[in-house]
């Protein structure tokens, strides 16, 4: 019996899976900036005036460039940046900060703020392509110019690590604004590359990710996935990236069983609409008003088309079933139901890193 951990929230669940069933385990791999290198390219930040470091999301690589960034202020007798992030996630980003670090509730209203330091992980998307930190602004501050970028998707199917228009709607709503940003590329192991830059700049760094973070395999007929982090599956439609990021490998009529805890809950004001009768999936395709996670449930409808989605998470089964998909109460009764269903003899590919994987 094999054993594999797997992400799923704040914690890791084991997967025990016979070796004569696993066709493969997929993981990120990459080379690993060191604590030197990682000071050096930090100190090119103007230290001597105020800085407002605004976390957009928590993860391993984001403290480690916190804690590396405030050794550096104090080496140097500089102040320790301020450090801003959103309400639902400030104990949790609070709980990795160094000594000496203050935290406050992010204030929407200041991102015309030239201090401001905006910090994002980069990973795939299933709109934009890549998710990056002029994405994450666009889709948190620019409703209006979401709809927009909505309209100029590349069809009705998700397209991770391609470079839609809907990108450079992300660039120019990020233009309007005087800020810096940090642009990480990490995987499973720590951080591989930096960027710091104009947000709209450090677009660039997504070169880096193509190189470094896509893989080919064949195609598969049963696959699980975890994201790999908390922060890519704290809510359903934020996990969904990795089931875009490995659907042009799983074969017509095959199965992918998600690993995602979705302890934010659905994360996804289309998605809730839905549910609830609000929305109809007719009313994705051109609509005047955008909402909130529309092009996550335009992709699921259309890709379980070619194929079915498990979901392992704490979400009602009530909405797993709405969306139609396969609600697994544990990890240990996805391996059952694989069994049960396609024989003893399925070989299945699990997905380790899902958010910052794409799989050709």
């Amino acid at each position: 019996m094999t054993e594999i951990w797997l992400n799923y929230g704040i914690t890791d669940v084991v997967l025990e899976i016979k070796a004569e069933n696993l066709e493969q385990k997929i993981d990120s791999d990459g080379e690993i900036l060191d604590d030197s290198t990682i000071n050096e390219k930090l100190s090119t930040l103007d230290l001597t005036k105020p800085m407002e470091l605004v976390v957009l999301h928590n993860s391993k690589s984001i403290q480690k460039i916190i804690s590396s960034l405030f050794t550096l202020c104090e080496q140097k007798s500089k102040p320790f940046p301020k450090i801003l992030t959103d309400k639902k996630i400030l104990n949790l980003v609070k709980a990795g900060l160094p000594e000496g670090s203050s935290i406050n509730e992010f204030d929407d209203i200041e991102i015309a703020n030239s201090n401001l330091v905006f910090m994002g992980e980069m990973e795939f998307d299933g709109l934009f392509g890549y998710e990056t930190i002029s994405t994450r602004l666009i889709k948190k501050f620019g409703m209006d110019s979401m709809l927009s970028a909505y309209a100029k998707r590349n069809g009705n199917l998700p397209v991770p690590g391609q470079y839609p228009e809907s990108l450079q709607e992300s660039k120019k709503f990020s233009d309007n604004f005087e800020i810096q940003g940090i642009e990480i590329i990490a995987n499973s192991q720590g951080i591989m590359d930096f960027t710091i830059d104009h947000p709209s700049k450090t677009l660039s760094t997504t070169k880096f990710l193509e190189n470094n973070c896509i893989k080919e395999i064949d195609q598969q007929k049963t696959m699980i996935i975890s994201t790999g982090k908390d922060a890519s599956n704290d809510t359903l439609a934020k996990s969904l990236s990795s089931i875009w990021n490995c659907s042009n490998t799983i074969k017509n009529n095959g199965l992918a069983i998600l690993v995602a805890e979705c302890k934010g809950g659905l994360g996804s004001d289309a998605i809730q609409q839905y549910i609830e009768g609000r929305l109809t999936l007719d009313q994705l395709k051109n609509p005047t008003k955008y909402i909130s996670g529309m092009e996550d449930l335009l992709f699921l409808s259309e890709i379980q088309k070619k194929f079915q989605i498990g979901l392992v998470s704490i979400l009602p089964e009530f909405y797993a079933k709405k969306l139609d998909m396969i609600s697994l109460s544990g990890i240990k009764y996805s391996m059952d139901y694989i069994l049960k269903t396609q024989g003893i003899r399925q070989k299945v590919a699990v997905v380790a890193d899902g958010a910052r994987l794409l799989l050709r």
